[in-house]
């Protein structure tokens, strides 16, 4: 079995997408692709003229749309995957792989989730290199650090915290002390993935309230809950909006799709951030 994963914020870069806009499926959607997003994105994704791929609201449809594109593909290579999943933004992907919804109405959401989350401002996040899960958390319990959230469970050696400034600097210190590998200060401008974008998550919620959504015909993994996305159109857009305040329980879904029987985790997308990701997850041996 195959599994397709999709990468999120942090694996962009510019001249992502290459030739693959070339592709006839784009070129058949690319003028209503550009007129929803007011600019050229083959533009932006190959030059980046502006600076603005790491702004969050151009990061995010330039991510889905280049995905997009390896999917488009892979699947014109005969490739076919039994289960999806995503990281963050990447979900979305995952999503319309799965025929959840179509490639441009996932750019909508995309593009509204991306405006919304930009919004939020002093925050951060931080990785943390080689400490467990288990005392990452007693560390930020028993140090009084209770403004910070753990934004996301990437692998058994590698997780990110998030939350106010002074206190991700702080946990930084407390968290090397502790015995961490490293400690990254990432370079981010809010407090993604935490308590801190509720606001941005019930302005989401009601974006979403028109849409409807279709059963998944292959099974993608939740951030959320590191199992399957449940059927109905409700329960979809809960854990969409859910997904942006919550950790991303990355670990346990890639756990998940090995216990399935998953042999084959293709990362489908820009850069091998992922693909890293999973060949820790696969060689810890408490898996």
């Amino acid at each position: 079995m195959t599994a397709f994963v999709f990468p999120g914020q942090g694996s962009q870069a510019r001249g992502m997408g290459g030739e693959l806009f070339d592709l006839k499926e784009y070129c058949a959607v690319e003028r209503d692709v550009d007129a929803l997003l007011g600019y050229s994105l083959r533009r932006l994704c190959l030059d980046d003229p502006e600076n603005r791929l790491k702004e969050t609201q151009y990061t995010q449809p330039s991510l889905y749309v280049v995905n997009s594109l390896h999917v488009f593909k892979a699947v014109v290579d005969g490739a076919r995957p039994t289960h999806v999943a995503g990281h963050s933004l990447g979900e979305y992907n995952a999503l319309c792989a799965a025929g959840v919804f179509d490639f441009m109405t996932g750019l909508r959401l995309v593009k509204m989730r991306g405006e919304l989350m930009a919004q939020a401002k002093d925050g951060g996040m931080g990785a943390v290199i080689g400490l467990d899960r288990d005392t990452i958390a007693a560390v930020v319990r028993d140090s009084g650090l209770a403004g910070v959230d753990v934004a996301n469970f990437n692998s058994p050696v590698q997780t990110v915290i998030s939350g106010p400034v002074a206190e991700i600097a702080r946990a930084g210190q407390l968290l090397e002390q502790a015995g961490a590998r490293m400690y990254m200060p990432l370079p981010v401008s809010a407090a993604f993935h935490s308590r801190y974008m509720r606001e941005f998550a019930d302005q989401f919620e009601e974006f979403l309230r028109p849409f409807s959504f279709a059963p998944p015909r292959i099974p993608v993994i939740s951030n959320v809950t590191a199992e399957p996305y449940p059927a109905d159109s409700e329960s979809i857009k809960s854990l969409l909006v859910r997904q942006i305040t919550q950790s991303v329980e990355w670990t346990r879904s890639i756990r998940w799709l090995l216990a399935q029987g998953v042999t084959d985790i293709r990362e489908v997308g820009p850069g091998k951030v992922l693909t890293r990701l999973v060949q820790q997850i696969q060689q810890d041996p408490a898996r």
